[in-house]
């Protein structure tokens, strides 16, 4: 279904369906990424186990 749908908006781009669009444009403003600010980040966590990487060396 991803694929679909990178399809249809990579066709809209030379197509210029104005009904099209006005859905492509629908869909992006339901889901616009965001850059989270300092503020923001101190509400996020992640779970899991940290690891140490084994292909960096301790200084």
């Amino acid at each position: 279904m991803e694929n679909l749908l990178k399809s249809i908006f990579d066709y809209q781009k030379f197509e210029g369906n104005k009904a099209l669009q006005s859905v492509i444009d629908s869909v992006h403003a339901r889901y616009a990424v965001k850059e989270l600010n300092l503020d923001e980040l101190e509400f996020v966590s992640a779970a899991g186990i940290i690891e140490k990487d084994p292909r960096k060396e301790d200084l």
